[in-house]
């Protein structure tokens, strides 16, 4: 497994593991899914070398956080453990306590990288940052991230943060996939200059770019409320999906692999797929050993960038989703 050396965190594996899905309902997962799989898809990651380990406290209203906890076990206190607040009357006093409450669901001491889940629209960061500041200097945390934001509100954060705690904003969790590739264009030359991390969430664009899905065969779960996986997106982003079958099928691999494997083959990306089995888990894992040419990337970044979906005006089921997780 491959890592990146990220300041206050320590090894963070270019593939992680994601866990909305533990402890929580809409993915239909069930209570078997938490008391076996989730423990079972954890204990394989740690096999694996897999070290970065993703949660919230709003996933599962903190299930999540205990599952991944007893998950870990002894090893808990050795990986790099994300966990995120969400900003909600995000003054110093809540931040703080909000962060120790997620280290004792999590069983730890200490959370290597403490993320603010989204961009509080009234309060800014001068206000919610210095909480997080007084987490780095009493230990509570090892670095501070932000999650969902753009490159502006990053650098605001970062400049309400370094005054006080001597450290920046070390990364950036965001959606970002083939099919979502904004992110390439301000945050990942931002990451690779300032030696800073892009966390992709959503890397396969819930399963978009398995290739499975097209006009005729919509998914019947949760994701028909993604407009991703609307009729005349499942139509528009098939140039982008052929683009991957050529390359899979070059390499002998899939187009999952692949898309996983265009994200850690940039500069100070990880990503963070979530995984339904072990036998998920051990393919997205692989992904992290792929090395996709010169021409391989030019050709995936081009058909990510030629890829431009319909419904900019999301349902608000759809935009909460994305801003809370996968």
């Amino acid at each position: 497994m491959r890592h990146l050396d990220v300041d206050g965190v320590g090894p963070v594996s270019r593939i992680g593991l994601g866990t909305w899905q533990f402890g929580s309902r809409e993915w239909g997962y069930g209570d078997e899914y938490a008391d076996r799989t989730a423990r079972d898809v954890v204990r394989r990651a740690l096999e694996l070398g897999v070290t970065l380990f993703d949660t919230a406290e709003v996933y599962g209203f903190g299930r999540s956080e205990r599952i991944l906890g007893e998950a870990l076990g002894d090893q808990r206190s050795s990986v790099a453990l994300a966990s995120k607040v969400f900003p909600v009357a995000p003054l110093p006093p809540v931040v703080r306590q909000r962060a120790r409450a997620s280290a004792g669901r999590l069983g730890v001491d200490r959370i290597p990288l403490y993320q603010v889940h989204q961009p509080n629209p009234l309060v800014p960061d001068s206000v919610i940052m210095p909480g997080l500041a007084d987490l780095l200097e009493d230990g509570t945390i090892g670095a501070a991230g932000v999650s969902n934001y753009s490159l502006e509100r990053w650098r605001k954060a970062d400049a309400a943060l370094e005054p006080r705690a001597g450290r920046t904003v070390v990364s950036n969790q965001v959606s970002f996939s083939l099919a979502n590739a904004a992110p390439l264009d301000d945050l990942v030359p931002f990451a690779e200059t300032e030696n800073r991390v892009v966390i992709a969430y959503s890397p396969l664009a819930q399963g978009l770019l398995g290739g499975k899905y097209g006009p005729a065969n919509r998914p019947a779960d949760v994701r028909r409320a993604n407009r991703l996986f609307g009729t005349e997106n499942l139509t528009r982003v098939q140039p982008l999906l052929d683009v991957l079958r050529d390359v899979a099928d070059t390499m002998s691999t899939t187009p999952s692999q692949v898309a996983l494997a265009w994200l850690v083959n940039l500069p100070q990306v990880v990503a963070i797929p979530g995984a339904s089995s072990v036998e998920q888990l051990e393919s997205n894992v692989a992904a992290a050993e792929l090395d996709l040419d010169d021409a391989a990337m030019s050709a995936l970044n081009d058909a990510a960038r030629a890829f431009h979906p319909v419904g900019t005006v999301r349902s608000a089921v759809d935009a909460v989703r994305e801003r809370l997780g996968r």
